[in-house]
């Protein structure tokens, strides 16, 4: 038996989708528990991300009407990523595992019971992984596959098909609390956190009721944040770009001379020429080599907090 199983699933301006997802959730686990999967105690927690419409209020009505939901509302808007993590941190000493989905179900329900069953193996994670982009648009789709592809060369770990469907147990979340960035990528911090992991695969559901919260900007936003906060190689690509533009600049300081000794160029050309590219060359190695410390600077001295939680409904 898994033992006290929580659902944390992040909300914002869910209220066309909650009032499906809710008697969906109920209904799955309270099915695991009465067939003995889970304990009793298990419970489904919505994250409030400062909707600003009623989400919470249907949050709170589900809590009063069924002991089984909770809920956890952060005091303002803080992010997918940001909701997330709150919702694990706080639930992580409540739950034995943890199944972090989204409130539009898009997620197979049914991967759950797949989860739970490779716990009982003994794996700490359990990675949600898509075995298809058949909903998805062509441009999603090849976007999406293009950006892994990507970022596993620019140095990220991530799992391939995989967004934030995952079970977790209550040892790889205590682990996952020791990591301290600002910029989250959850995506590709919690294989960093070790311990026995494996996949499995579900199909893919259309968005069970209104639009989507990932907008194109937040999309390529969360995007370089799983490139950037993993990575210093798009620095060190200025960096050697600035070197070759350098080495280039030697060349075309060769090039003009000759030009000049055998009368080919006007006055002012061969200065002109070289100082560009000597000085372009010049400004992206110190860049470079600048931006290499302070991205490291960076990336360790921000300590905001991440959330405030404002209200916990358990």
């Amino acid at each position: 038996m898994a033992g006290i199983l929580y659902l944390v699933i992040p909300c914002y301006n869910e209220e066309e989708a909650l009032p499906i997802t809710a008697p969906i959730l109920q209904e799955k686990m309270h099915r695991l528990m009465d067939s003995g999967v889970i304990a009793e105690n298990s419970k489904i927690i919505f994250v409030n991300d400062g909707s600003m419409d009623l989400t919470w209020k249907l949050i709170c009505r589900y809590h009063e009407e069924d002991p089984i939901f909770g809920g956890i509302n952060l005091s303002r808007n803080r992010g997918h990523q940001n909701a997330l993590l709150a919702g694990l941190m706080t639930v992580k000493d409540d739950a034995d595992v943890v199944i972090s989905l989204d409130a539009d179900l898009q997620d197979d329900v049914d991967a759950i019971d797949k989860m739970i069953a490779k716990y009982d193996e003994g794996y700490d994670v359990v990675y949600g992984v898509r075995n298809d982009r058949k909903t998805d648009s062509f441009m999603k789709r090849w976007s999406a596959q293009s950006y892994y592809r990507f970022a596993r060369r620019m140095g990220g770990e991530l799992i391939y098909n995989h967004a934030d469907y995952r079970l977790m147990s209550r040892r790889a979340i205590e682990g996952l609390s020791q990591f301290s960035e600002v910029n989250l990528f959850l995506r590709g911090i919690i294989p960093l956190v070790g311990y026995p992991s494996t996949t499995v695969q579900y199909s893919r559901n259309k968005r069970n009721a209104g639009k989507s919260k990932y907008t194109l900007g937040k999309m390529m936003a969360l995007a370089i944040d799983g490139i950037t906060s993993f990575s210093v190689k798009p620095m060190r690509f200025v960096m050697v770009t600035g070197f070759i533009t350098f080495l280039i600049s030697i060349g075309m300081l060769i090039y003009t001379l000759i030009r000049f000794f055998t009368g080919h160029t006007i006055t002012g050309w061969s200065s002109m020429n070289v100082s560009i590219w000597f000085i372009g060359g010049i400004v992206l190695l110190s860049l470079g080599i600048v931006g290499e410390y302070i991205g490291k600077i960076y990336l360790e001295t921000k300590n905001r907090p991440k959330y405030i939680v404002e209200e916990y409904l358990k």
